[in-house]
């Protein structure tokens, strides 16, 4: 039986006081210029109110315990005075933008940041701001869609990297958004764990141990990052379900993509070029890589630990000093679908149809003397080294174990990218 018309309405009515009595009351915008109390001016302000703060130069050590807006105008800066955290949010729904954020303190034990963004602060944002010379940049705890975008993270220049800390550190979140970020200085420019459908996108990272540091976290895309200048590019361990596309790794002096221990992922359309090692796969099963140039790197792949049941498609790999180094007890199959570019391979295709007749083999009798005597090196162009890869494919008894490709391209795969346009840092 429905209700009668007026109980109804009756019903609506109250339904629509109750929701006009949660609305906050207008928000208001609360001015602070230099010489006032920062603090007390937040303390003051009511939740969903902005706080301006006009350019200057602020000594402070803030908490935000409310959902506000804290927003600079004209680039003021605020000063922790090297001791604790500049600014802590312990509240969600907290904005922070166009300030300076500088000298936290420095104690490892104690984890000073920038910024710290304390658990439960859900749906933080930090943006367009500048962070300088604080021991971590960002750390973000237990706090959910906290979204990090176009900011300058720049660590302790002056001391090693090992006293340094993090420019973003993730921590046992989800659904976080870090973009178009430019890290730089700092022990790892992004330090992630057990971090889950986050999305790292447009971030350069550079002059740190590691650009990214990573590890226990699932369904995570990373695209159109830059990597350079560190020691590692893109480490990638203990994972699966991650997506990997579009990223630049060049000039580390370790590796440009390290995938370890990880399974049930897609690594594409990567350029991986000018490292020691261009990818580092160790114990690595059900991924695919395709469609990524590796080019220019001393070691193009290093394979080993049993990193099997792969699928590895439409890759280019040009001008390394090796191509693969492979490690393991049998052969394993790369580009049986399609097939991978090798720009060292020796074989011909007598039919034209832009495969080669004969399979690619890596790891060959030439590439071993090369890893025991490095000198060779200097005669790898030359007819007698030619003929000795040759001979070595003819007697079996001569061969190890090795990446095999049985449809090697003739040509590259994709058309050449200009590794110079992809890669060179953009002006800041």
């Amino acid at each position: 039986m429905k209700p009668p018309l007026a109980a109804t309405a009756f019903t609506a009515f109250v339904a629509l006081a109750a929701c006009l009595v949660a609305l906050p009351a207008h928000a208001a915008t609360v001015q602070v210029r230099p010489g006032q109390d920062l603090q007390a001016a937040i303390k003051a302000a009511a939740p969903g109110d902005t706080v301006e703060v006009q350019r200057g130069f602020y000594r402070v050590n803030l908490r935000i315990d409310k959902a506000l807006t804290l927003r600079g105008i004209d680039r003021p800066t605020l000063s922790g005075g090297q001791t604790g955290d500049t600014i802590r949010v312990t509240a969600p729904d907290v904005v922070i933008e166009g300030l300076i954020v500088r000298d936290s303190g420095t104690s490892l034990k104690d984890q000073n940041a920038g910024i710290y963004i304390f658990p439960g602060a859900h749906r933080s944002v930090v943006r367009n701001n500048d962070l300088t010379y604080n021991l971590f940049g960002l750390w973000i705890e237990k706090a959910n869609d906290v979204q990090v975008l176009h900011n300058t993270i720049t660590g302790l220049r002056d001391v090693g990297s090992s006293q340094r800390g993090n420019g973003v550190q993730l921590y046992n979140t989800t659904g976080a958004r870090i973009e178009g970020n430019h890290i730089s200085f700092v022990r790892d420019a992004l330090y992630v764990d057990v971090s889950h459908h986050a999305v790292f996108r447009g971030n350069r990272l550079h002059h740190s141990r590691y650009g990214t540091h990573y590890m226990n976290s699932y369904y995570n895309l990373w695209e159109d990052n830059d990597t350079y200048y560190n020691r590692g590019g893109l480490a990638l361990m203990e994972v699966r379900d991650q997506v990997v596309r579009n990223n630049r790794a060049w000039g580390n002096s370790d590796h440009g993509i390290m995938l370890r221990t990880m399974q049930d992922s897609v690594i594409e359309n990567n350029v991986v070029a000018e490292n020691n090692r261009g990818f580092f796969i160790y114990d690595v099963e059900y991924v695919t890589l395709r469609g990524n140039l590796v080019t220019r790197n001393t070691v193009g792949v290093h394979l080993s630990a049993g990193s099997t049941r792969n699928k590895v498609e439409g890759n280019d790999f040009i001008g390394n000093r090796e191509q693969v180094r492979y490690v393991g007890a049998r052969d394993e199959r790369w580009g049986t679908e399609g097939g991978n570019h090798w720009s060292n391979y020796l074989g011909w295709d007598r039919d034209g149809n832009g495969v080669g007749d004969v399979p690619y083999e890596a790891n060959d009798m030439v590439d071993r003397l090369t890893w025991r005597h490095p000198t060779i090196k200097l005669l790898l162009a030359s007819p007698a080294v030619q003929a000795l890869r040759l001979v070595g494919q003819q007697f079996p008894v001569l061969r190890v174990p090795t990446v095999v490709d049985p449809k090697p391209r003739m040509q590259p795969n994709q058309p050449q990218r200009n590794f110079q346009r992809d890669t060179q840092p953009t002006p800041h």
